[in-house]
């Protein structure tokens, strides 16, 4: 069951206010606790009512990655609650109170949700149960030594209690600052196989509430017609035939004039008329270029990177030294623009509240949200409540800066009059052609070897548009580098020398956005297949060479050969074989990879894969195994078949016909081991991405002897069955 209200709500929702117990965290970022009247200063994360329900409250949306599960099991662990019994509610939009630790903002990405919370929330969840065995200790008048829990249950002797029978007394105690929490060997959920996710049931029984089904009474729906090219405006429009529509209500400009928006009493009418309005456009300041052209300008970037991305070797000092090399790999890279097309296409509802308005969406940054809202609506970020739903994937598409699908939500609530709901409904078409982007980019690399096979040095560019430079995010930027462009090869974990790193920042009106994995996703693919192509070049196993690159003395490192050698045993690796590998740091995670492939003329069939990963703790191996899982299938559509092209600056895909995903019955087998840990954990949402794809083209490599250095695999006359 999940449970969505305002913070007020949720802290007011006990009868008589105070029939609950609330654990977590004060004004001072003390681990505080007290009845739901008292709790004014308190951000809890644990609720324990009368009944002994315990609700744990989820600062992390749930788009389908296991923060439900995950967050949960972290508290239930060291509360020794009743799995079967927990419930979730997600925490309200408050930056203050439910900031993500590693953001410094109220958000979901990155890999982080277990990574940031993971003390936090097994802290709260040991507070609440010292909390209640003081109170029974209290209560029965015995030693609180004596005293055992177990699924939600307190003993002692004779004594008996639900945790709801301590809760009044248990709210008048004082919160032990930093409780003792369990070590590893006292694990009972967390590393377990056997816990049925939280989502499941109501995502079964279709109880679970997404965006999508939100339907409120007066409620009118949106749909909007965008520019064709990016950063087209709306010069003016012709709604004549719209109004022959059934259904149809108005049409309206927008106020930032980037479509126009079409109301109507259903979702179809909305489109129905939406799609008979005549604009026209400016195009002044859009992009009007080609896919061709826009290839041909990244690679003009790379002839002269505008910064080092490593200052300690600068690119100009790289030149005698690979002029002296004995022999060089040179190698050039491009990739697409690719769609992050999540499942559930982007809507969300506005409606009017006494003090301003209600959002109720699958919000991923609720930072961002609510200030992009207030805007649009002259309010202040205070009268802007978000109720946060189930999120029918993102991949990142939810979570960029502008908060653009929101935004638009409310300036059609504007526009509307806003005195009814308004429900803005994207469809799969308007998201392909007009949604935010995989940066497309390119890369050029060349690596210098001396008579040995020795590296002695390597010049490796890039050309990229920047996904943080003129965002709220752009706090990221290193001096002029986006640290995203670059991730993946400024720090990879290999022992280079003379690594020198470029990079160029690419400009065009196109919308780009983190996608899964980010810079990962080219640069991992760059990475890999260079390694690849080293090992071929100087003869050598293409596993034996990467451990031989890795230092065991650092962290990552050791975490990093942990995994290798993981993978290379459940897969049976041996040297001279037909078969992928690689491996790639991403997200604090360390993921290697074995590609078993059939290649039959230009057709490929992945067979199987063999993925170890080091994530740290695994707090829950099932959801492990299918991030690795869900990562791998997300690679595979990506780098066989999708692309996003451009004509004149129009987007040529539509939908799922010619953007096609993976289907069920061409998923490979995956062998998913998990490398034991007790390392605090790290993400595992992205990681399983980067590695994937490299090892499934030096497989075909390893087969045919053709390799692939432009994506998607169509380009060197591949075909996926």
């Amino acid at each position: 069951m999940n449970i969505n209200v305002s913070r007020r709500g949720f802290l007011m929702g006990s009868a008589a206010g105070t029939a609950a117990l609330l654990v977590g965290v004060n004004a001072n970022g003390v681990l505080a606790a007290g009845s739901v009247a008292a709790a004014t200063d308190l951000n809890p994360f644990v609720k324990i009512d009368a009944d002994g329900t315990v609700t744990v409250i989820i600062k992390h949306f749930e788009m389908g990655q296991g923060t439900t599960t995950g967050l949960t099991t972290l508290v239930a662990e060291e509360l020794d609650a009743d799995w079967s019994t927990v419930q979730t509610a997600f925490a309200p939009a408050d930056n203050e109170r439910y900031s993500n630790l590693f953001f410094h903002a109220q958000g979901t990405g990155g890999s982080t949700s277990i990574a940031n919370s993971f003390m936090q929330y097994r802290e709260a969840g040991a507070a609440a149960r010292d909390l209640l065995v003081r109170a029974a200790a209290q209560s029965w008048d015995v030693d609180a030594s004596s005293i055992a829990v177990d699924n939600g249950i307190l003993t002692s002797g004779g004594n008996s209690g639900h945790f709801g029978e301590f809760i009044a007394i248990a709210a008048t105690l004082e919160a032990v600052e930093k409780p003792t929490v369990k070590t590893p060997d006292q694990f009972k959920l967390i590393g377990s196989d056997k816990l049925h996710r939280k989502d499941n049931s109501g995502k079964t029984n279709g109880t679970a509430m997404f965006a999508m089904d939100v339907n409120l009474p007066g409620m009118i729906y949106a749909a909007i017609m965008r520019s064709p090219k990016f950063g087209g405006t709306v010069v003016s429009f012709d709604d004549s035939a719209a109004k022959d529509v059934g259904g149809f209500i108005a049409a309206q400009v927008l106020p930032n004039k980037a479509g126009v928006v079409a109301f109507g009493k259903n979702t179809w009418a909305a489109f129905q008329s939406r799609d008979a309005l005549s604009v026209q456009w400016d195009f002044s300041q859009a992009e009007t270029r080609s896919t061709d052209t826009m290839i041909a300008d990244h690679k003009a970037l790379l002839d002269a990177p505008q910064f080092d991305a490593n200052h300690e070797v600068p690119l100009a000092s790289l030149e005698p030294v690979l002029a002296r090399a004995a022999k060089t790999i040179d190698a050039e890279f491009t990739f697409p623009f690719l769609a992050h097309a999540p499942l559930e296409s982007e809507n969300c509802v506005i409606e009017p509240t006494k003090n301003g308005v209600r959002v109720h969406d699958g919000c991923q940054f609720p930072t961002f949200t609510r200030p992009m809202v207030a805007a649009a609506l002259e309010l202040d970020p205070s009268q802007v409540e978000i109720r946060t739903l189930y999120a029918g994937g993102s991949f990142g598409r939810r979570a960029n800066a502008t908060s653009d699908y929101n935004t638009e939500a409310a300036m059609a609530f504007a526009v509307s009059g806003r005195k009814v709901p308004v429900k803005l409904i994207w469809s799969r078409e308007d998201d392909i052609r007009g949604g935010y982007y995989r940066p497309m980019s390119a890369h050029r690399a060349k690596i210098g070897l001396d008579a040995d096979g020795k590296i002695t040095g390597w010049d490796h560019r890039i050309a990229i548009k920047s996904i943080v430079k003129g965002t709220p995010f752009a706090g990221m930027v290193q001096g002029d580098i986006d640290p995203t462009s670059v991730e993946g090869v400024s720090e990879s974990l290999y022992n280079v020398p003379n690594f020198g790193v470029g990079l160029s920042d690419f400009q065009t009106p196109v919308p780009i956005n983190w996608w899964r994995s980010v810079g990962h996703t080219h640069t991992g693919f760059v990475m890999e297949t260079l390694m690849d192509m080293l090992a071929t070049e100087t003869d050598q196993d293409p596993i034996e060479m990467r451990l031989a690159m890795l230092d065991p003395a650092g962290a990552n490192q050791a975490r990093m050969i942990e995994a290798i050698k993981q993978v290379r045993e459940i897969s049976g690796w041996k040297k001279g074989d037909k078969r992928g590998f690689a491996s790639h740091f991403s997200f604090n995670t360390c993921v290697a990879v074995v590609a078993d492939v059939t290649v039959e003329d230009t057709s490929v069939h992945v067979n199987k894969l063999f993925m170890a990963v080091e994530c740290g703790v695994a707090v829950n191996p099932d959801v492990i195994r299918a991030q690795m899982e869900g990562g791998a299938g997300y690679a595979l559509s990506a780098i066989f078949r999708n692309e996003i092209t451009l004509t004149d600056g129009e987007v040529d895909q539509s939908n799922f016909p010619d953007y096609e995903l993976l289907r069920n019955h061409e998923m490979p087998a995956i062998e998913v081991a998990i490398v034991q840990s007790n390392n605090a954990p790290t993400g595992v949402g992205e990681p399983g991405v980067p590695p994937t794809a490299p090892a499934v083209a030096n497989a075909i490599f390893a087969k045919t002897g053709k390799r692939i250095t432009d994506l998607p695999m169509t380009k060197a006359g591949f075909d996926f069955v």
